[in-house]
């Protein structure tokens, strides 16, 4: 752009200069003035041709560079808010952070959970902290407008449920396996499992999230693999024979999903006494990290109050992408 603009700059003052000097441009004799101001209105149509031809270039260099990676440039960039609270929803409880607080504020959760209860009890202890937007991290199914499908290990109504309106704060929420591996997501190609009622799991590949359902998988025996890693799954097995499976199946997923390295989290995540090779632990603290984060993401709907019932169309998407 500064080139441009000194291109521009040479070509309106060149005329001028050789004027003042006695000389047209292109010549070396004296002419008329009605020729030389012809002349200098030409080569000023001619500066802003290049000028726009300059900017036109540049932009297309950038668009060429980005694009084939599947980024969108956008001339408007939504500034995130300065202070998240952050809600980590599980089976056994709920833990909340927000910006500029050093400690979680925990309460228990239980089978019976409503959505109602839960906003309640966040709004509690989170009464005297300042906050602009709410982070959730759901522990099932989420769409565009929030959970899609009931959580197995707690109460009804979660689907369709106005969080924005509850809160009375803008939405993001999105799986909470998704929310702990966007908090511990250090680069490459990583495969994120949570050990804790069930199993979650999630794929990050080159800052590309891919929620998963990997506790779908049947064994050889015809159990769930959510139900031999999960809670049942340490309670009836042991926690020997437990450390075994999960060694077992993070090295067989490591090695089906090409990942570079496994992340170990959730609850029982602290039950792991030596991870696997290309595994490491992770904490329950990594959620509220990916919370914050998740307010840098362009790709997240971000819910309110005033939301249609019906989620708007995806935009198709500009390229293909090998992750």
């Amino acid at each position: 752009m500064k080139r441009g603009l000194i291109v521009v700059w040479c070509s309106i003052q060149c005329p001028y200069f050789l004027v003042a000097c006695g000389r047209s441009p292109g010549s070396g004799s004296r002419r008329d003035c009605m020729d030389t101001s012809r002349r200098v209105e030409m080569v000023q149509r001619l500066a802003v041709i290049l000028f726009v031809a300059v900017k036109l270039l540049t932009q297309y260099r950038v668009e060429s560079r980005f694009k084939p990676w599947g980024i969108e440039m956008s001339t408007r960039a939504e500034t995130p808010p300065r202070m998240i609270l952050v809600v980590d929803i599980g089976g056994k409880g709920l833990k909340i952070l927000a910006t500029g607080e050093s400690e979680p504020r925990r309460a228990k959760s239980h089978a019976l959970l409503t959505p109602q209860e839960m906003v309640a009890t966040v709004q509690k202890l989170a009464a005297d902290w300042e906050y602009q937007a709410v982070s959730i991290g759901y522990p099932g199914q989420v769409g565009a407008h929030g959970p899609r499908s009931e959580p197995g290990n707690l109460g009804p109504g979660w689907v369709g449920f106005n969080f924005a309106a509850a809160f009375e704060r803008p939405i993001r929420i999105v799986n909470d396996a998704a929310l702990q591996a966007l908090g511990s997501y250090d680069g490459g190609r990583m495969l994120f499992l949570g050990l804790g009622t069930g199993l979650g799991s999630t794929l990050i590949s080159d800052n590309v999230i891919v929620p998963l359902e990997l506790g779908q998988i049947l064994t050889s025996d015809g159990s769930s693999l959510g139900d031999v890693l999960g809670r049942r799954g340490l309670k009836r097995s042991g926690k020997k024979r437990w450390r075994a499976a999960v060694d077992r199946w993070s090295t067989a997923l490591l090695a089906a999903t090409l990942a570079d390295y496994v992340v170990l989290g959730g609850g029982n995540a602290k039950q792991i006494l030596c991870p696997p090779p290309g595994a490491r632990l992770s904490n329950n603290l990594t959620a509220f990290r990916g919370g914050y984060r998740l307010w840098h993401l362009h790709d997240v709907q971000t819910l309110s109050k005033n939301d249609p019932e019906k989620p708007p169309a995806p935009e198709p998407p500009s390229s293909w992408r090998v992750i």
